[in-house]
């Protein structure tokens, strides 16, 4: 488990590239097992690709913050390869964010 800093993730593609790395890779896995592996590898190529991971909370304050993770726009238009409907789409990718929020808690030790 690394420590962390919240005022080292502003600069977290520096510092924390691994870990990050780490939650996306153990959240893919997680929705595998449990979803399409087409859906879910379109997902992280198509989509996940261009989000972007955030620490909310105080910047002196690691315990009481939370990790969101942003989207790009439009995430459903982004999809080609794989037949879904948007519904299923918007839930699977709702999981999947969760997950990785989840992820990101457990490798910094939230969780």
């Amino acid at each position: 488990m690394t420590e962390f800093d919240p005022e080292k993730f502003e600069d977290k593609y520096v510092h924390y590239f691994p870990e990050l790395q780490q939650a996306y890779k153990n959240a893919f896995n997680r929705m595998n097992d449990r979803y399409d592996s087409q859906l879910v590898h379109a997902i992280d190529q198509q989509v996940l690709n261009e989000s972007e991971p955030f620490y909310d909370g105080a910047p002196d304050d690691s315990s009481d913050g939370e990790f969101s993770v942003d989207l790009p726009d439009d995430p459903y238009d982004r999809l080609t390869g794989v037949l879904v409907d948007q519904e299923t789409f918007e839930t699977v990718l709702e999981e999947y964010v969760a997950e990785i929020e989840s992820e990101l808690e457990r490798v910094f030790g939230f969780a």
